[in-house]
This record gives C-alpha cells, sequence and structure tokens, in this order.
C-alpha cells in the first residue's frame, strides 16, 4: 500500500505535537517557549497559554540578525537568536520559560537556541 510520505508526515507531526502540548503548559510565571524551523530560518515566540498572548518573538529572519550571519540556517545565527531573544524577556522581566521544542529532536540549531538562551541566564 503506497502512501504519500508529507500526508503520513504531517500526520504523525500532528499527534506528536498535541501529545507534547498536553504536557507542556505556558503560564504568566513560566510562559512557553515555541520554537519553528523551516528549512532556512528558525523562528521562536513566548507563549503565555492562560491568557493566549505572545509575549515575545524574535527570528533569524529579522533585519538586524540577518546583517550580523551570511547564513541564517547555522547553530551561530541560532546562539545569536537564543542571546537576542533572551535579552528581550529580560527586558520584560521573565527569568524562567518552558521550552517547547515542537517536533524537532533536541540536536543542532534548536539546541545551539536553548544554550545560548541558558548563557544569557534564562532558566527553564
Amino acid at each position: 500500500m503506497l502512501k504519500n510520505k508529507a500526508v503520513v508526515k504531517k500526520v504523525r507531526d500532528a499527534r506528536l505535537r498535541k501529545r507534547i502540548r498536553e504536557k507542556v503548559k505556558g503560564t504568566p510565571e513560566r510562559p512557553r517557549l515555541h520554537v519553528f524551523k523551516s528549512n532556512v530560518y528558525l523562528y521562536a515566540q513566548v507563549i503565555n497559554d492562560v491568557a493566549g498572548t505572545v509575549l515575545v518573538t524574535a527570528s533569524t529572519l529579522e533585519k538586524a540578525l540577518k546583517e550580523k550571519d551570511k547564513d541564517a540556517k547555522n547553530k551561530e545565527a541560532a546562539g545569536r537568536l537564543g542571546e537576542v531573544l533572551a535579552k528581550r524577556l529580560k527586558a520584560k522581566s521573565i527569568e524562567r520559560i518552558v521550552f517547547d521544542r515542537g517536533t524537532y529532536p533536541y540536536h543542532g540549531r534548536i539546541k545551539a537556541l536553548a544554550e545560548a538562551m541558558r548563557k544569557e541566564g534564562i532558566q527553564f
């Protein structure tokens, strides 16, 4: 039986995302950091799930980050994104978050983002 691989992957990711979201919830004290990784860029947003609001966003697509990096697809760009996001969180007096990596494994760009945020003093 042949199946379309893209459809199979979408169904699998939706099931994984639902299972993760049941366990990972953002509160006003500890908002949720959601990460989306495309083939080129990395997007991150901090969400308060109780109120349903986005508190802080950042991506490697931003002009300030694009000027520093020629390639937005490497670990260094993800590390700089983590530093920028951590500074924006500290400006809003947020020190602790819950990390939601989505369906992506914890390595490469996702790991570089998380480690850069930890180095800046964000706890999760």
